[in-house]
């Protein structure tokens, strides 16, 4: 069941990803001009990549680390819940690793 609902959550963020990305590369192209579907697919690279390294809180935790360690806090764990299934690693695999994959194929 948790396998569904994590494919569900990807599902989901995949499909709002690439409607936010067509839409910033539908105004993109009305500005600048040229071709839709090459921005596209860069547009899409860029946003998978971005997806890919900041899907997970790591990035944002990771600053934390010297004070907490200074004041002898343990590091900040993610707890269940929240409705999030995917880890950052999931996130990763079925949402940024696709969209980058579908960028590098519109681009081709």
């Amino acid at each position: 069941m948790t396998v569904v609902r994590g494919l569900r959550e990807a599902l989901l963020l995949f499909v709002i990803a690439a409607v936010l990305v067509a839409v910033a590369t539908a105004v993109w192209v009305a500005v600048a001009g040229g071709d839709f579907t090459s921005r596209l697919g860069i547009a899409l690279m860029v946003v998978g990549a971005l997806l890919g390294v900041t899907g997970d809180l790591t990035l944002s935790r990771m600053g934390m680390l010297g004070p907490s360690a200074t004041f002898g806090l343990a590091p900040e764990r993610e707890e269940a819940g929240g409705g999030r299934v995917l880890t950052g690693v999931g996130i990763f695999l079925f949402v940024g690793l696709p969209l980058i994959l579908v960028g590098v194929l519109l681009i081709t």
